[in-house]
């Protein structure tokens, strides 16, 4: 049995533990006792079942899709442009509804949630693009604080949180620069701090490494393995035959809206 649990206590962390449990809302704030805390109990953390995603009546995404991603799992979704990586994760934060089947997220029909608890579920998930999708016009900080100030995060939880999650990505001493100022890899770890800094379940990249050179990616990677080795769940789009071959993660082969390959610890094919 999954549940939602709400509270505004927060365990003490130890002072070498800079990272609070997956969706508490709490990076780097054990004095935040006043940030509510969204806990989840249970195994299997996302659950498709039978998902069938048709767009304009002919194009078929999906077909019958069914899996199950257990909380603290790493899992890469691969295959080739159009076979409905991106769409299974669209399914997963409800930026699409299947036609048919159900979507489960920490034990929840989110296509039966109502509308207005949407925002609550997308708290709870982080997401990291290919084109980074950052403010031009914000700091690195002003991009990460932004994540915060949304959901309505205190002024001193975004003054504890945002240095410390930029620490986590390497990016402190560049608190102030604009995006046109960092490389490639530096906007995708802006991308992954945003992302992150609310302390989500879940966090799910979409071709997170594809503009970036292999070495770039690597590093990349080891940030996005050091964020799962916290408890957060990654579940990852790649082309990138090079990364999952080396990480050797759950691997979910699509082909033509069809799960033709469900593999743990895999290779890319």
């Amino acid at each position: 049995m999954c549940s939602w649990r709400v509270t505004s206590s927060i365990a003490a962390a130890r002072k070498s533990d800079l990272l609070g449990p997956p969706g508490t809302g709490r990076f780097c704030c054990p004095r935040a006792a006043d940030t509510y805390a969204f806990h989840f109990r249970g195994a299997r953390l996302i659950r498709l079942e039978n998902v069938t995603k048709i767009y304009n009546s002919e194009v078929t995404a999906l077909r019958d899709a069914t899996f199950d991603v257990a909380k603290g799992e790493f899992v890469f979704l691969v295959g080739p442009s159009g076979s409905g990586k991106s769409t299974l994760l669209r399914m997963m934060n409800r930026q699409e509804s299947p036609e048919k089947g159900a979507v489960w997220v920490a034990g929840r029909d989110i296509n039966e949630m109502p509308d207005s608890k949407v925002p609550h579920l997308r708290r709870n998930i982080g997401n990291i693009f290919q084109d980074y999708k950052l403010l031009l016009n914000k700091t690195v900080h002003e991009n990460v604080a932004f994540a915060l100030e949304v959901i309505g995060r205190p002024k001193h939880v975004i003054r504890q949180q945002v240095p410390a999650v930029l620490d986590l990505v390497g990016l402190t001493g560049k608190e102030d620069r604009f995006p046109h100022q960092l490389s490639g890899g530096e906007q995708q770890r802006v991308s992954i701090a945003r992302a992150f800094v609310n302390r989500p379940l879940i966090l799910l990249a979409d071709e997170p490494t594809g503009n970036l050179d292999p070495a770039t990616g690597e590093g990349i990677m080891r940030l996005l393995d050091r964020i799962n080795k916290t408890g957060t769940t990654v579940v990852m789009a790649t082309h990138d035959q090079r990364i999952v071959n080396m990480m050797r993660k759950r691997v979910i082969q699509m082909d033509r809206g069809i799960i033709v390959r469900d593999q743990a610890r895999g290779v890319y094919e």
